[in-house]
């Protein structure tokens, strides 16, 4: 393993190590044995939600409690806005407009991070224990604001550690975090798992039904994350005799599941942030609301489901250019056999992701709901749910992808070095 590849794999762990200590610095001015009894009473709704993708740092109230996911619904919203107007579009393509563009959506996350902390800040006012004493142990006001501040600067370092990721590192930043997240809580959520059945709450036949489901999960995932169609590629004669010393790719891969992680992140990120609201609010009718959205309900699993749907041929559009494939094809000479270069190309590969894209995105809204219904209704918690596994084995096999292609760049480095 090369030098460089050991840093980046350093640097990432690293950074992940950052951010787990990040989730046990409380904010001030809080009772945390208060906190806790309360998250040990909504472990199964959207704060229990919230929880496991923040890793445990929701229930401790830390600096991080509003984890990733503001940076993740702006992220969402600057999407929607370049794919409707076509000048932002335009800005995300150029190198100095996409720091503009990447500078609006930490603006929009500082925003969208203040109305949030305020909420869950005014909510927790209301919070009281089993004794009747309060969450907050300051004046109201002077915690709102050092909450605010608190989350706030908590929010951008979490911003800072998965660009720093992203740059230096091994694999994208932002999912590694949600997936340090959730493997964080994986040894509670067993924890807890075997306490039920020791107190009788589950039976052992239910352990091993949530076991076999996971297990199918998890090839199901692998399975179609690895598959791809290859569409061939043909060149002339010309092309090849260029170049005949190079390895020339004479198919292009295109994923079954083009869009990766990102739908079933969207959609969490979508449903959270209303659910954090609604569940810090001491309105009946707020509350209600909260509870028919409540993860593992019907209401929820379908929104979740159509929501998926949604963002896979969303981001899909986003990440496949069949234009920019058929021009750089054109380019060098390349065609696909049977159909003619240029308009009818990208035409071609259009009908080719669009069709991958549907099976894509039901299998991604298969995947995120049904299991996490089945395994919910055997009495399990979120860290067994289909979209905490779909996670998890999506960020591992991308960042295993990404190790292996630095591993072969470093090999062809080493080679161009002794003259081979």
């Amino acid at each position: 393993m090369g030098n460089a590849l050991t840093q980046k794999i350093l640097i990432t762990l690293g950074f992940l190590f950052a951010y787990r200590v990040l989730a046990y610095i409380p904010v001030p001015g809080v009772d945390l044995d208060v906190i806790k009894s309360f998250f040990d009473q909504n472990s199964n709704n959207g704060l229990g939600m919230a929880n496991l993708f923040s890793g445990g740092a929701v229930e401790r109230f830390s600096v991080i409690s509003l984890g990733i996911m503001p940076y993740i619904t702006a992220s969402i919203v600057m999407e929607l806005l370049a794919a409707t107007f076509p000048a932002l579009g335009q800005m995300k393509k150029e190198r100095d407009g996409m720091q503009k563009y990447m500078q609006i959506i930490r603006y929009f996350t500082i925003f969208i991070t203040v109305i949030q902390a305020i909420g869950v800040s005014i909510g927790l006012q209301s919070m009281t224990g089993g004794n009747g004493q309060g969450a907050i142990m300051i004046d109201t006001t002077t915690f709102t604001i050092l909450a605010t501040f608190s989350m706030l600067t908590g929010t951008m370092l979490l911003m800072w550690i998965g660009e720093q990721i992203t740059q230096k590192g091994i694999g994208n930043g932002i999912s590694l975090i949600i997936f340090g997240g959730i493997v964080s809580g994986l040894p509670s959520g067993i924890g807890n798992t075997i306490a039920s059945v020791n107190a009788g709450t589950m039976s052992f036949l239910s352990v091993i039904a949530i076991l076999a489901i996971m297990i199918v999960t998890i090839l199901a995932i692998v399975y179609v994350e690895l598959g791809e169609r290859r569409v061939p590629i043909s060149y002339s004669r010309k092309t090849i005799m260029q170049n005949q010393n190079k390895k020339v790719m004479n198919y292009i891969p295109v994923r079954v599941n083009i869009s990766g992680v990102i739908p079933p992140i969207f959609a969490s990120a979508v449903l959270m942030f209303p659910l954090t609201m609604l569940q810090s609010s001491t309105n009946s009718t707020m509350t209600a609301i909260a509870d028919v959205l409540a993860p593992g309900g019907i209401v929820f699993n379908v929104v979740t489901f159509l929501m998926i749907i949604f963002f896979a041929f969303f981001y899909a559009s986003i990440q496949f250019n069949a234009k920019d494939i058929s021009d750089n094809l054109k380019r060098q000479g390349g065609f696909i056999p049977g159909v003619r270069p240029g308009e009818h190309t990208k035409e071609f590969l259009n009908e080719v992701a669009s069709r991958l894209t549907v099976t894509g995105a039901i299998y991604l809204a298969i995947i995120s709901t049904f299991p996490f219904a089945l395994i919910n209704g055997l009495g399990a918690s979120f860290y067994f749910g289909g979209t905490s596994v779909l996670i998890i084995v999506q960020v591992a096999l991308d960042t295993m992808r990404k190790i292996e292609a630095q591993r072969t760049m470093n090999q062809y480095e080493v080679l161009g070095n002794v003259g081979l």
